[in-house]
């Protein structure tokens, strides 16, 4: 079979996918990716992905460095506090309030939020304007084979190609990691999340609110405002029964049920969206490289949408294997950068995976007592200035 030849050939074009590939091709490397199904770019256009993504200011860091950030910043909108509430009492009821202000730890704000149809949108504009990079919408990965030069990559069009470095960043059920029959360790919590968008009257103020009751968190995202009037994401999770029964409310009960376990900390809300429905699991993988392949994103873990960790964990894998590929980019792929991969990434990886997986389950409680002690621990957490600092320092990948 006659095989091209190519640099790095990403299997996945999400979110992660794109932003590779122009990190990568803006380093000079040619670059194939692909994905099975085509981007939707419109936010009105059937199957758009009407969730959205926060990135922390380390992930903003890495968009500057590889000119996508420029394309990006009139559409985002700031995350300068991040706010906890307990509403383990009556329904609707926030009976404790917690600030993370940025302004404490840093002259900028946690990160910036943005909807995630309109960063494929801008990533693949960017993607046309480099030469060494090309996107093959409605290409999947159908075989693959390593050896220790390269990797060999049959695509579902029938193409065939050489190249020094694959990477898996094909999700969750990634093709490319059972194709190196790499394990992995998944745990389930029999929840799902619902994902929409909602104007609201009392303005968002660039405050993330997480409200925390049984079933899982609610979460609310300052968007920029919507046809004049604020707007916010939201994602709220739940047990999946109690995710079929909001699902099938209409839409007044919807928001009413929605204001009420917002705490109305931003007035009466409105959907203004079609609601996306995904399952919550913690995942990950046993290695993150394997011969000739590195797996990053949710291809190597995945987590619950909890303190915006998912993506920006992604990211930190980008921002890892380029380094190592920019030092020495005659070593593309090797078994030696791959290790070197793996070892700078996949201890945080598992410490971040526990340290959500243990959020997530705080959150979940139902019992009255331990919703108390969960209230007790995130006001003593507060009070202590030098922990409070500290927390928010971890949860942004800074030392």
């Amino acid at each position: 079979m006659q095989r091209d030849s190519i640099d790095i050939l990403i299997s996945g074009g999400g979110v992660a996918g794109l932003c590779a590939a122009v990190a990568f091709g803006r380093a000079g490397f040619s670059v194939l990716c692909v994905d099975p199904t085509a981007p939707v770019t419109d936010r009105s256009a059937a199957g758009a992905d009407l969730r959205s993504t926060a990135f922390l200011m380390p992930s903003v860091g890495l968009l500057q460095e590889i000119g996508l950030w420029d394309r990006l910043a009139p559409h985002a909108a700031a995350l300068q506090i991040m706010r906890i509430v307990d509403a383990g009492g009556a329904p609707g009821e926030a009976r404790l309030t917690r600030d993370f202000n940025a302004a404490e730890i840093s002259e900028h704000p946690f990160g910036f939020n943005l909807p995630n149809w309109l960063l494929r949108r801008e990533m693949l504009a960017e993607i046309e304007t480099l030469p060494g990079v090309t996107f093959r919408p409605g290409v999947a990965t159908a075989r693959v084979t390593t050896r220790s030069t390269e990797a060999l990559v049959t695509l579902s069009d029938g193409s065939a190609w050489r190249v020094r470095l694959l990477i898996g960043a094909d999700g969750r059920n990634s093709a490319v990691r059972q194709a190196l029959d790499i394990p992995v360790k998944t745990t389930r919590y029999g929840q799902k999340a619902l994902a929409f968008t909602t104007t609201h009257p009392i303005p968002h103020d660039n405050v993330s609110t997480e409200v925390h009751r049984s079933g899982g968190p609610f979460t609310m995202v300052p968007l920029p405002d919507h046809e004049g009037l604020p707007c916010s994401a939201v994602v709220w999770m739940e047990t999946g029964p109690e995710i079929a029964r909001l699902q099938a409310l209409p839409l007044p009960e919807f928001d009413h049920e929605m204001s009420l376990r917002a705490c109305h900390q931003l007035g009466p809300m409105s959907r203004i969206s079609p609601l996306t429905i995904w399952p919550i699991i913690s995942q990950i993988a046993e290695r993150m490289a394997g011969e000739r392949t590195a797996l990053m994103a949710e291809a190597a873990h995945v987590v619950p949408p909890i303190g915006a960790q998912g993506l920006n964990m992604s990211l930190g894998d980008l921002a890892a294997l380029r380094r190592l590929a920019l030092e020495n980019p005659d070593d593309l792929g090797s078994a030696a950068m791959l290790d070197a991969y793996h070892k700078a990434r996949h201890r945080e990886v598992q410490a971040r995976v526990a340290g959500i997986d243990a959020l997530n389950r705080a959150s979940m409680v139902a019992a009255p007592v331990l919703r108390d002690l969960r209230a007790s621990m995130l006001g003593a957490l507060y009070s202590a200035a030098p922990v409070r600092k500290t927390l928010m320092k971890a949860g942004l990948g800074l030392r």
